[in-house]
């Protein structure tokens, strides 16, 4: 029987996946934090480990470079579970030796499976016939699993939602820089917990937006300096449609992310790469424009999902080119976000009567733009238009 053990905080996520590998014959061990994790895999010997990076205490990364520098685990298996959305230390953990990286938002629990029985493959293919599951009683209780973890989110996510509101007033409130990081702190580890719970049940919207706003509290707990009202409002604005989210969760289940294309109108080369590495981290394709007449040749041939406006553009503003697509019938109601260095009271007065949805100050946060974006094209689409 081989050993599996799993380095993961949340009880929910750790115990789903000990039943779940349980009937795929491991025996498995849990370890809440690093430091146990580190003891077990000494005393509980696995032959393979399962590892979340964002872990209370020693990092899932430093984690990974301890078990790498000893020479009786400096080559056993380990398959990281992360948050895409911190690129960073999903770096960080293949350089540290990580075997496998996965996303918890995008990766549900048979293909977890899938990637642990392959680092075991020539060892399941000598099974006899009878001790490998057949593809459709692996199927089927591979959805009756999914079943019955759909079922118990959904009932716990009214709690949920009010417990990520009274943390977000707590922050809002408080200016004492202590208190704050306390506070979001404690919103950090509920929607960690959200994120990963919600791509275990399947749930890739919700996972994908709670994972987008978990990395955005994570860089504001890191750098509070970028505590401002507009990374407040975008961390509000996220959870109130978490709870649009859950209501569509609550009728119908699931749905997949939808593809999207973003065009990005700004005459500065830079300014076009950041707001294209942002889109990047929501997983959403843009296409550039570095002028408004070249923005109107491309929505007249093209159909776009978001948009994207600087301001000051030559031969016609933002504010302007806002107003002509607003005249095409087919982007009457298509989210436009202004991102500009104008950020004074008559610009933002400006970009709301030219018809814009929202206004993010250059410089900005690459993940408070993927978040808000990622947030725009949920929303836009018809049953959730009107959340």
């Amino acid at each position: 029987m081989k050993r599996l053990l799993l380095i993961e905080d949340d009880e929910i996520v750790a115990n789903n996946y000990r039943n779940k590998f349980a009937v795929e014959g491991f025996q498995v061990e849990i370890a809440p934090d690093g430091e146990t994790g580190l003891e077990l895999v000494k005393t509980f010997a696995p032959d393979v480990i399962i590892l979340d990076l964002m872990l209370p205490g020693i990092s899932g990364v430093d984690v990974l470079k301890h078990i790498r520098a000893q020479e009786t685990s400096n080559k056993l298996p380990v398959v990281v579970l992360t948050n895409t959305y911190l690129s960073q230390m999903v770096q960080d953990a293949w350089r540290a030796g990580a075997s496998k990286c996965l996303s918890k938002a995008n990766c549900r629990p048979k293909h977890v499976i899938e990637v642990v029985l392959g680092l075991f493959s020539n060892e399941v293919k000598d099974q006899p016939a009878s001790a490998v599951p057949s593809a459709a009683t692996a199927a089927e209780t591979d959805e009756r699993f999914q079943s019955e973890l759909r079922q118990q989110f959904v009932q716990a996510l009214p709690a949920a939602l009010v417990l990520l509101r009274t943390h977000l007033q707590a922050l809002v409130k408080s200016d004492d820089p202590a208190w704050r990081a306390t506070r979001l702190h404690e919103l950090y580890r509920k929607i960690h917990a959200l994120a990963g719970n919600a791509g275990l049940a399947g749930m890739q919207q919700i996972a994908q937006m709670a994972a987008a706003l978990e990395a955005l509290i994570k860089e504001l707990y890191d750098k509070p300096q970028n505590i401002n009202a507009s990374t407040l409002r975008t961390v509000a604005s996220v959870i109130d449609f978490l709870g649009a989210l859950f209501d569509r969760a609550a009728q119908d289940g699931t749905e997949e992310v939808p593809t999207a294309n973003v065009l990005v109108v700004d005459d500065e080369a830079v300014s076009c790469r950041a707001i294209n590495h942002a889109l990047e981290k929501a997983s959403l394709k843009s296409v550039n424009a570095e002028d408004p007449q070249s923005a109107l040749d491309l929505l007249g041939t093209n159909q776009f999902d978001l948009i994207i406006l600087d301001v000051e553009m030559p031969n016609m503003t933002g504010f302007e080119l806002c107003t002509r697509i607003r005249t095409f019938p087919n982007y009457a109601k298509t989210p436009v976000i202004f991102v500009t260095k104008l950020t004074d009271f008559e610009s933002r007065a400006n970009s709301i009567v030219s018809g814009g949805n929202d206004l993010i100050a250059k410089p900005f946060l690459s993940i408070e733009l993927a978040a808000k974006a990622l947030l725009y094209v949920l929303r836009s689409r018809p049953s959730l238009a009107k959340k």
